[in-house]
């Protein structure tokens, strides 16, 4: 069963634990509450998707206890400057390159060379922050396609027993979710509307743009964006490598020495493992990359998505 914990010094210094240890564990925003992992722990931040039940590997936004915590793990340009002085801590979230040693798990991005950070105007989440001493990985603490639980019964109702636990901090302030604002090409976009209106935006950045999105993949939670692919064609469903292939393994009958997502066919570490795997084989300059199969059932339906929109980049 999940502990409901009071947003006490107790309360968050045992949250901070589970988090520590690659737990979940719910905590308020002033938005909306979240589910939070160690941001750098690929195990936990996979987890995730299997607690929300989450059909695709969408990014998650990972949270910070201020800029200079971010700056470990974006590269900020004066735009991302500029916004992190007017609005945070606060309902905006800013999508930046990965630093060069960006410690946070390639899972959290989708395998993208971005990270979306956000620093909240919450004091218990705040708080957890500073106990936990790392970044932590938080999607909206909802089953996948529910609606956004502003209340820690809102999340008991939907995640009971899926996770560790739910610091009760009341009722979210904002209620939804945070703004979303893409710097990391040329032009600033915003990618999703939220707790930051894009008028009081644009008074900080007048070259800021809007976009619908694309169908394929996201770059950030709540819309769909590019995807990751790698430059090798992926061959799926394969039991062996051809001549001049690489393989991709799953499971106790891997024919080579290849890299594996799972010896023991664990669907959440293979998760874990498949976009560094996937880009460690990519950089073999190998003819093609060929993929065991993938049980499609439970959180194998996230990795074949993603590994069938890859094949098909």
């Amino acid at each position: 069963m999940t502990q409901k914990l009071a947003a006490s010094a107790e309360g968050i210094a045992t949250a901070a634990e589970f988090l520590r240890a690659g737990d979940l564990a719910s905590f308020p925003t002033e938005t909306v509450y979240g589910l939070g992992a160690d941001a750098t722990n690929d195990h936990a931040v996979a987890a995730i998707y299997v607690a929300k039940d989450r059909p695709q590997f969408n990014p998650l936004i990972v949270h910070v206890a201020d800029k200079s915590e971010a700056q470990r793990i974006v590269d900020f340009n004066p735009n991302a400057d500029r916004l992190a002085e007017a609005f945070w801590p606060g309902a905006l979230t800013l999508v930046l390159p990965r630093t060069r040693d960006c410690a946070v798990s390639l899972l959290v991005s989708a395998g993208l060379d971005t990270v979306a950070v956000r620093v909240p105007n919450h004091k218990t989440a705040h708080a957890l922050l500073r106990a936990t001493g790392r970044p932590i990985a938080a999607p909206s603490a909802n089953p996948s396609g529910q609606i956004s639980p502003t209340t820690a019964a809102h999340v008991m109702d939907g995640l009971n027993g899926r996770i560790a636990a739910v610091l009760d901090g009341g009722s979210c302030t904002v209620g939804i979710e945070s703004t979303v604002v893409d710097l990391s090409g040329p032009t600033p976009v915003l990618l999703r509307p939220g707790g930051i209106s894009y008028k009081d935006l644009l008074r900080v950045i007048p070259s800021l743009e809007t976009t619908s999105g694309s169908p394929d993949a996201p770059k950030s939670p709540g819309m769909l964006e590019r995807h990751y692919a790698p430059k090798t064609p992926l061959r799926l469903n394969a039991m062996t490598a051809k001549i001049g292939e690489v393989l991709l393994s799953f499971g106790p009958d891997d024919p080579s020495n290849s890299l594996n997502l799972s010896p023991s066919a664990n669907l959440t570490e293979a998760a874990a493992n498949l976009f560094a795997m996937m880009r460690d084989l990519d950089e073999n300059n190998a003819a093609g990359i060929a993929v065991m199969p993938i049980p499609e059932s439970g959180l194998g339906q996230a990795i074949n998505d993603r590994l069938r929109r890859a094949a098909t980049a």
